[in-house]
């Protein structure tokens, strides 16, 4: 993945994309890229009310604990995942324009039943690039509403007996086998999904530069090697700790397995050892971060190793709790799934002289 530098002035997370133009497009183009960036930008708040700005960063008092929260629940299409779209999108004009723009556009495919589903297909939407979406049969029906009316592709992935991990990710895996293009929040699928959400790293470095620990709900991980990545340009000490629910925990699993076998090096050598789908089915009330797998398990543990954070895995009840206390506290209308980074900080507990922060990253629908 090209390092692009990044300047830390900026209104708009996206406009810190100009910066890809040393690696991507000739300097004569940087008026057209810029110019595009804007472009997509109003489509999508055409689409969906609004498009993207620097997110809410502030200190709250949850029980006896002042914390800092960064609120994504106003951000487009009501979470942090759109970030990662966007900048998917990105990528795929500044391709299309260096391809002289021939040939039918490739389909783009995600698996998701939630907020990252809907934030691809705001952006897909914003510029009627075809999308489908590879969902759970339990998928929320106000999710697949939402889809339908932004114009997505269904397809239903029932669970199919004697198959291993999740039907939706092996349906997806099919369809980019035979020529789509990844367009979701997974690291692995598609590495530039990593870009839109660095801006989330970027911006809390700068609007909480004292925070020493930050706790950040994982299912696929693309977020939280996102946000590792912006808070260490953006010079941050603050540590990474990864939340999961015993509901679905590998990653916590692949954190004691890489111990086991002596560092990630060798963890990396013997993935199969490492990571692997969780079972029994996942089931939590955080079901955004039900993910079979950690697919971005790698990155993740790195990042915790390199900043001195952990993984925490929440009890149910947590969740829950956090939820509601989190509500009250911020008179934000987050979800579970958006508030279980606080389930984290409220099981890991840490000493009262600690700066820790969350992120609210979704809304309840």
């Amino acid at each position: 993945m090209p390092n692009w530098s990044v300047d830390g002035d900026s209104q708009q997370p996206f406009v810190r994309y100009r910066r890809m133009l040393r690696s991507w497009v000739e300097a004569e183009d940087d008026g057209w890229f810029v110019d595009r960036v804007g472009q997509l930008d109003a489509a999508v708040a055409e689409v969906d009310g609004g498009g993207f700005q620097v997110t809410p960063c502030s200190e709250f008092l949850v029980g006896e604990r002042i914390i800092t929260v960064k609120d994504e629940t106003d951000n487009v299409s009501g979470s942090h995942k759109g970030r990662h779209t966007f900048g998917l999108m990105l990528h795929l004009l500044v391709r299309e324009r260096r391809s002289g723009g021939a040939g039918e556009r490739p389909p783009l495919a995600i698996a998701s039943c939630g907020n990252a589903a809907v934030a691809a297909a705001v952006v897909a939407a914003a510029e009627r690039w075809p999308l489908t979406v590879y969902v759970p049969v339990d998928a929320e029906a106000a999710v697949v509403a939402r889809l339908q009316e932004l114009g997505a592709r269904i397809e239903t992935c029932p669970r199919i007996d004697g198959e291993e991990g999740d039907p939706s990710y092996l349906r997806f895996q099919e369809a980019v086998s035979a020529g789509a293009v990844p367009f979701g929040c997974q690291g692995p699928d598609n590495g530039y999904t990593i870009d839109g959400g660095r801006t989330l790293g970027y911006e809390l470095a700068e609007q909480a530069p004292d925070i020493d620990r930050v706790y950040v709900q994982v299912g696929g991980g693309a977020l939280a090697t996102s946000v590792a990545q912006g808070l260490a340009i953006g010079q941050s000490q603050a540590a990474l700790v990864a939340v999961q629910t015993e509901g679905c925990a590998p990653l916590a699993r692949a954190w004691e397995r890489t111990a086991e076998l002596g560092g990630l090096d060798e963890a990396r050598r013997q993935r199969s050892a490492v990571m692997w789908p969780w079972t029994p089915t996942p089931a939590s009330a955080a079901a955004g971060i039900l993910d079979d797998e950690t697919y971005d398990w790698a990155a993740v543990t790195q990042a915790m190793a390199t900043t001195g954070g952990h993984p925490v895995v929440v009890p149910e009840p947590v969740v829950t709790e956090a939820c509601e206390a989190g509500r009250s506290a911020t008179g934000i209308n987050v979800s579970p799934t958006g508030s279980a980074g606080l389930a984290g900080l409220l099981c890991d507990d840490p000493s009262a002289e600690s700066k820790p922060a969350v992120l609210f990253t979704g809304a309840q629908r």
